[in-house]
C-alpha cells in the first residue's frame, strides 16, 4: 500500500477560502487601518466561503489525504452543509458586530481576523476523517473565542466570562486528547472509519479497561464543546459577559461546531452500543436541568443561554436510540444522525435570529439587560420585536415558527423510529417546560412597560457618555446592517419551516 497522500486541492477550496479571509483581513487592518474597511474585508471573505463551499458540495463528495481507504479529509453533503452554516454565521455576526466596533468598544482588526479563524476551523470540522484533524479543527474553532470573549473593553464581567470559558476548554480539550491517545493505544488508527471497523471486527477490544476510558473520555470531552450538563457551568457565564455578537457566536456557530464533533466519533468510530446509553443519559439531563434553571433567569443572554443549554440535549436526543437494538438498524442509525445535524441547523438559524433581535432592541454597545428592559418593546419598535418573538416561539417548538416545530418533531418521530419512546416523552414534557419561559419573555414584549425612568429601546441612554447597564453610549442611529441581519434570519427560519425535508436531505448524506 502507498503511503503517498493525494491532494485534492478542490475538496479543500471553502477550507483556502476561509483561511485566505483571515489572511486578508491583518493585510487591510495593516495597509488600510480602517474598522469599514477590515469588516468589508471579513464579510465579503466570509460570503465567497459560503459559496466555495455550496459549489464543491453540490459535485458530490471528495476524498483528500488518503492513504488507501482511509481519509483524513472527506468533503461531502454534510460537510458542505456545515461549512456554508458556519460561514452565513460568521458573516451575520460580523454584521451585528457593527455597531460596536464602530464605537471602538473592541479593536476591529483583531476582531475580525479572530473570527476569521474561528470560522476556519469550522469550515474544516465538518470534512474531518481522523481524530487529529477533528481535535485541531475544533480548537481551532474554539480558540479564538477565549480572546473574543475578553475583547470587550472597560467590562470586568467580560474577563471573568473569558478566563472561565479558557479555563474550562481546557481541561476540555485535555480530556478529549487523552482519551484520544489511550483509543490510538487501543486500536491502532487514528481515522475514524478505521477505528470503527476494528472496534467492531474485534469485540474482545470493548473489555478492556483502556478501550472503556478511551470512549468515555472522548465522549465526555465532547460534551463539554456542546455545553452538556454537568459540563455546562461556562455556558452562562461566557454568553453573559461577551458582547452580544461574540455571545450569538458562541451559541451558534461553536455550538454547532461540538455537535459536529461528537457526531463524528459516534457515527463513525465508537461502538453504538457504548456510547447510546451515555448519551441519552446526557440528554435527559441538559434538557432537564437546562429548562428549570432557565426559568428563574431574569438576564435576557442568561436565559437565552440556559434555554441553549436545553436545546442541547434536544439534539443529543436522537443519539440517545443508538442504547436499544430498533435504534442501531441501518435505518434507525440514519434517522438518528440526521435528526441531531437537522435539529442543530435549525436552532442555529433561530438563535441567531433571537440574539439579532436582542441586538437590535438593546442600546448599541450594550449588554442584553435583563427581561424587564424590554418590557413593552414591541410598542415602540413592532417589527424588531416581532422578529424577536417569532425567534423564541420557533425555539419552543411553537407555530407559527415551523422550523422550530419541525426540528422537535423530526427529534421525536427519530425516536420512536429507534425504539426510544421513553426518550420521546421525556423531549415532550421538556418542551412543555420551556414554554414557561419562551412565552414569558415573549409576552414581556407586549406587556405595559414597567414604572419609573425607563430608557428607551434600542436608544442611548439619557445620561451623557452612559449606556444601559453602565455602559458608554454612543449615537442612537442603529446600523442598517443589524436590521438586514435580523430580517435574513427571520426570512431564514420561515423558509426553513416550509421546507423542512431538504435539511434533513442534506443532513443524511
Amino acid at each position: 500500500m502507498s503511503v503517498v497522500q493525494s491532494v485534492d486541492n478542490v475538496a479543500l477550496l471553502p477550507a483556502y477560502l476561509a483561511a485566505g479571509t483571515a489572511v486578508l483581513v491583518l493585510l487591510a487592518d495593516l495597509l488600510v487601518a480602517r474598522a469599514r474597511v477590515t469588516l468589508a474585508t471579513a464579510a465579503i471573505g466570509a460570503a465567497v466561503t459560503a459559496l466555495g463551499a455550496t459549489l464543491v458540495g453540490a459535485g458530490g463528495e471528495r476524498r483528500t489525504f488518503c492513504v488507501g481507504p482511509d481519509c483524513s479529509y472527506v468533503f461531502g453533503g454534510r460537510a458542505a452543509l456545515v461549512a456554508v452554516v458556519v460561514a452565513l454565521l460568521t458573516l451575520g455576526v460580523l454584521a451585528l458586530s457593527g455597531p460596536l466596533l464602530r464605537a471602538g468598544q473592541s479593536p476591529a482588526g483583531e476582531y475580525c481576523f479572530l473570527l476569521a479563524c474561528s470560522m476556519t476551523g469550522g469550515v474544516v470540522l465538518g470534512a474531518a476523517g481522523d481524530l487529529i484533524t477533528l481535535i485541531v479543527a475544533l480548537e481551532t474553532l474554539t480558540l479564538p473565542l477565549y480572546v473574543l470573549v475578553g475583547l470587550r473593553r472597560d467590562s470586568l464581567a467580560s474577563a471573568e466570562a473569558a478566563v472561565t470559558f479558557f479555563v474550562v476548554s481546557v481541561v476540555a480539550t485535555t480530556l478529549t486528547l487523552l482519551g484520544a491517545a489511550l483509543l490510538y493505544a487501543a486500536t491502532g488508527g487514528l481515522h475514524l472509519g478505521r477505528i470503527g471497523a476494528i472496534l467492531a471486527d474485534r469485540a474482545d477490544l470493548l473489555d478492556l479497561p483502556l478501550t472503556t476510558a478511551a470512549v468515555a473520555l472522548v465522549v465526555l470531552g465532547l460534551a463539554f464543546k456542546v455545553a452538556a450538563v454537568p459540563f455546562h457551568a461556562w455556558a452562562p457565564a461566557a454568553y453573559d459577559g461577551a458582547p452580544l455578537p461574540v455571545a450569538a457566536y458562541l451559541s451558534t456557530a461553536s455550538k454547532l461546531g461540538g455537535v459536529v464533533a461528537l457526531l463524528a466519533v459516534v457515527q463513525h468510530a465508537l461502538p453504538a452500543d457504548v456510547t447510546g446509553l451515555v448519551l441519552a443519559l446526557l440528554a435527559v439531563l441538559t434538557m432537564t436541568v437546562g429548562n428549570l434553571v432557565a426559568l428563574r433567569q431574569r438576564r435576557t443572554v442568561r436565559l437565552l443561554a440556559w434555554s441553549s443549554v436545553a436545546q442541547a440535549g434536544y439534539i443529543l436526543a436522537p443519539l440517545g436510540a443508538l442504547a436499544l437494538a430498533a435504534g442501531r438498524t441501518a435505518d434507525a442509525r440514519t434517522a438518528a444522525y440526521a435528526a441531531a445535524v437537522a435539529y442543530a441547523v435549525f436552532f442555529v438559524v433561530l438563535e441567531l435570529a433571537a440574539f439579532a433581535a436582542v441586538v437590535a432592541l438593546r442600546p448599541a454597545g450594550a449588554d442584553g439587560g435583563t427581561v424587564d428592559d424590554l418590557r413593552g418593546a414591541a410598542r415602540r419598535h413592532p417589527w424588531r420585536a416581532a422578529a424577536l418573538g417569532l425567534a423564541l416561539i420557533g425555539l419552543a417548538g411553537l407555530p407559527p415558527g415551523l422550523a422550530g416545530l419541525f426540528a422537535k418533531v423530526t427529534v421525536v418521530r427519530s425516536l420512536l423510529d429507534g425504539g426510544a419512546g421513553w426518550l420521546a416523552v421525556v423531549v415532550a414534557v421538556n418542551a412543555v417546560i420551556g414554554l414557561a419561559y419562551y412565552l414569558r419573555l415573549t409576552a414581556a414584549l407586549w406587556a405595559a412597560p414597567a414604572e419609573g425612568p425607563a430608557v428607551p429601546v434600542g436608544a442611548a441612554a439619557a445620561t451623557p457618555g452612559v449606556g444601559s447597564g453602565g455602559v458608554p453610549a454612543v449615537a442612537p442611529v442603529r446600523a442598517r446592517t443589524v436590521g438586514v441581519v435580523l430580517a435574513v434570519a427571520t426570512a431564514a427560519a420561515l423558509v426553513l419551516g416550509f421546507a423542512p425535508q431538504l435539511v434533513l436531505d442534506v443532513a443524511a448524506r
